[in-house]
């Protein structure tokens, strides 16, 4: 019995919720929130590459995964004493993914009823990944250019 309740004290003190007992996976371009049992003040991510965090509230982060790999995501109370360390992995895109083998060559689609566009995986053909990341830059270009406008 007295086992059971140091136990107990234990897990309270250290204090680990659901998404923040063991490792923590994330689809690349995808979100999930994490809870902490306390409050914290601040949160790190070992490797921003990889992932980021935005924060919530006190108890509330949410984790993006940002592209293929393991990190972790550090957080600290007010005091500056960590609250929780936990594994993060983000692993690849699992829904609507089409993946086009030609020769030695490999293309990835992402597919949503009857289109499909052109989602660049690790281990795609060089002008294919080149194409998409160049269009995704234009697209954020433009977007930051309308933003500015508007605000002027």
């Amino acid at each position: 019995m007295r086992g059971l309740i140091y136990l107990g004290l234990v897990a309270a003190l250290f204090g680990a919720s659901p998404a923040c007992a063991g490792t923590l996976s994330v689809p690349m371009d995808e979100v999930r929130m994490v809870t902490f049992v306390k409050p914290v003040a601040t949160v790190y991510v070992g490797n921003p590459m990889i992932a980021d965090v935005t924060v919530i509230d006190s108890r509330h982060v949410f984790v993006l995964g940002k592209a293929y790999g393991s990190t972790n995501i550090i957080a600290l109370d007010t005091n500056g004493r960590e609250v929780s360390n936990n594994p993060l992995t983000v692993f690849g895109r699992t829904a609507n993914i089409v993946t086009l083998n030609r020769g030695g060559e490999q293309v990835t689609y992402s597919c949503a009823a009857s289109r499909c566009e052109t989602a660049p995986m690790p281990g795609d053909q060089k002008d294919a990944y080149d194409t998409a990341m160049g269009q995704i830059g234009a697209h954020q270009d433009a977007g930051q250019k309308a933003a500015t406008a508007a605000a002027h």
